[in-house]
């Protein structure tokens, strides 16, 4: 580094808060757990092998980069006592979350479907809870950017408008229509990218074309098996 440049700050988990508040401190760590997606990202991707996880991954990176765009052509600053840099609007934390979330969602709802228990009652309160589970994890993230003064309301609600909205424009093109319409455009460009000799070498699968949980059960049923095989006294206790 030259002795005439100024050092600059890597602000990715540079966070300032107010240290007599506990309130304060916890919404400092809730604004800073967007950053765990993408190590989830990378691991899934690499341990699934699965299309819809580097989908979505693709997805999100995209959102970031419209995100980039638009704040570099509304250049709308943050509020005046902020303690954050560079352009505010929308709010990249509140577009990030709001996307992972409604994509997530949209996911849940349409084509993943969990073990069942045995009672509907409590098939369907589990899943209720996984949605208010997401949304509160966006909501609170969207929170903490206020009350942390990084951003206005305004900048927040575009920000998690911007967000939802892609999410559902990127979950319907890239999922639901291949999934519902096989036969359509869409639905025979990924069929070609799955039979394509790199994913071939990659092991690249769509998981939930085949099991309605994306072959969680059978993986399981399939190690469970070979566990006892192993094991034989398993069987006896």
């Amino acid at each position: 580094m030259g002795r005439d440049v100024a050092p600059a700050a890597l602000e990715l988990t540079h966070v300032l808060y107010d240290a007599n508040s506990n309130t304060s401190f916890v919404l400092a760590l809730v604004t800073l757990s967007p950053i765990l997606l993408m190590a989830s990202y990378a691991a899934l991707a690499v341990t699934t092998r699965d299309i819809l996880i580097i989908n979505m991954w693709a997805g999100q990176v995209a959102c970031e980069a419209l995100n980039w765009i638009i704040k570099r052509m509304v250049k709308e600053e943050r509020p005046a006592h902020t303690v954050g840099k560079g352009y505010g609007f929308p709010s990249s934390h509140s577009q990030y979350m709001t996307y992972f979330a409604t994509f997530l969602i949209l996911h849940l709802y349409f084509r993943h479907r969990f073990v069942s228990t045995g009672s509907w009652i409590v098939d369907k309160l589990w899943r209720l809870t996984l949605y208010l589970a997401l949304i509160s994890w966006a909501g609170s993230v969207c929170y903490s950017r206020l009350f942390l003064t990084y951003h206005t309301p305004k900048q927040i609600m575009w920000g998690a408008g911007v967000g939802a909205c892609f999410g559902i424009l990127h979950y319907t093109i890239t999922e639901l229509v291949p999934a519902r319409f096989p036969q359509s455009t869409l639905g025979r460009l990924r069929r070609a990218l799955l039979l394509h000799p790199l994913a071939t070498f990659v092991r690249l699968k769509d998981g939930w074309a085949v099991w309605e949980d994306g072959g969680r059960e059978q993986e399981w049923q399939a190690w469970r098996r070979r566990w006892e095989q192993q094991e034989p006294n398993l069987k006896r206790e």
